[in-house]
């Protein structure tokens, strides 16, 4: 009888324990995503959205996956005083209480090298946001026109 109490009791802690562990991505919100149809698999796509932390704790997104692409990552675009820009990755991504992190068009973004298909317009695919905290936040992107710039377009 011992034994069947302490194996409730144990089970309860660490389910109490897992719940709270993802207290801090449970509060993303994603909204407005999109990628542009891509040319083949030769090149990089590309998704962008709008990551909205409506908790009281700082998240931070630490990776990115995606069966469509082998080499998922947030990258920044910079651009230097010659005019010149640049890509890199980003490394992790930290999202205060209350503040939202745009991935868009000549900021930051979601690179997905080494395309595993193509990214045809009118299609979608998942995309999976990992936090410092364990949890994750699958996303389905709608794949717009090569032209796009926007979610609306």
């Amino acid at each position: 009888m011992k034994q069947m109490l302490f194996s409730v009791v144990a089970g309860l802690t660490l389910s109490l324990a897992t719940s709270a562990a993802h207290a801090g991505s449970d509060a993303v919100v994603v909204e407005d995503a999109w990628a542009r149809a891509s040319i083949g698999t030769s090149r990089p796509g590309a998704a962008y959205m709008e990551i909205r932390n409506t908790g009281d704790e700082t998240v931070t997104v630490t990776g990115l996956v995606t069966d469509l692409a082998k080499m998922p990552e947030i990258h920044r675009t910079s651009t230097d005083d010659r005019g010149v820009s640049s890509m890199a990755p980003a490394g992790e991504v930290e999202i205060a209480p209350e503040a939202t992190v745009a991935l868009e068009p000549g900021g930051l973004h979601a690179m997905l090298m080494q395309l595993q298909r193509p990214m045809k317009e009118g299609e979608s695919f998942s995309l999976t946001l990992l936090f410092s905290d364990g949890g994750e936040v699958r996303v389905e992107i709608p794949i717009r026109s090569i032209s796009a710039r926007g979610p609306e377009d």
